[in-house]
C-alpha cells in the first residue's frame, strides 16, 4: 500500500483500489456538464455531485455547470471546456440514458462514453463519468438519491481523487 497526497491506494493486478477517498480538492477547479434530458434524475446526480465537491474543499465559485441538452453533447462540451489554457483541473459529465423498446439507448450510451473517455485521454484531464446507463427508470432513480450511493457524488469524488493521482505521475 501507499499513501500519495493523503489518498492511500492499494495496487493489485493492474487495479487501482481507493481505501480512503476523502481527498482534499482544495484550490482545484471544476466543470460539471449536466444532461437537460431526464432531468429529474440529472438534478439528482448534479446535487450530488456539487455536495460532495464542497465537502471536499473545492469553493463554489471553483465550480461551473453547464447544461447540455442530452447525454450525446456532453463529450463536445467536455472538449471545448478541456480547450481552455489553465482552465479546469477536472470535469464531470453526468447524464442518464434510459433503455427503451429501440436501439436509440445503444447508440447514445456509446457515443456518450465513448466520447467522454476520447477527451479525457486526448486532454489528459481526469473526467468523472457519472452517466447512468440503466434498464428502467427506477433504477436511474434510485442512483440519483440524496445519499452515499448517488452517482453524481461518486463521479465527482473519482475526477479529484484521479487529479491527486495525476500529480504524483
Amino acid at each position: 500500500m501507499r499513501a500519495y497526497s493523503g489518498v492511500s491506494i492499494t495496487i493489485m493486478a493492474g487495479s487501482v483500489t481507493p481505501s480512503n477517498t476523502r481527498v482534499d480538492a482544495a484550490g482545484m477547479r471544476v466543470a460539471i456538464v449536466i444532461s437537460r434530458f431526464n432531468s429529474t434524475i440529472t438534478d439528482g446526480l448534479a446535487h450530488g455531485a456539487r455536495s460532495a465537491l464542497l465537502e471536499s474543499g473545492v469553493r463554489s465559485e471553483d465550480i461551473k455547470s453547464i447544461i447540455v441538452p442530452g447525454a450525446f453533447e456532453i463529450p463536445l462540451m467536455l472538449d471545448l471546456l478541456a480547450s481552455i489554457p489553465d482552465g479546469y483541473d477536472a470535469l464531470i459529465a453526468l447524464g442518464a440514458v434510459i433503455q427503451g423498446e429501440t436501439k436509440h439507448f445503444d447508440y447514445i450510451s456509446e457515443a456518450a462514453m465513448h466520447g467522454i473517455s476520447e477527451v479525457s485521454l486526448k486532454h489528459k484531464i481526469p473526467i468523472g463519468c457519472g452517466v447512468l446507463t440503466t434498464f428502467t427508470e427506477e433504477q436511474a432513480i434510485a442512483r440519483s438519491q440524496d445519499d452515499e450511493h448517488n452517482k453524481g457524488r461518486e463521479a465527482a469524488l473519482a475526477a479529484i481523487e484521479m487529479v491527486h493521482l495525476k500529480r504524483t505521475v
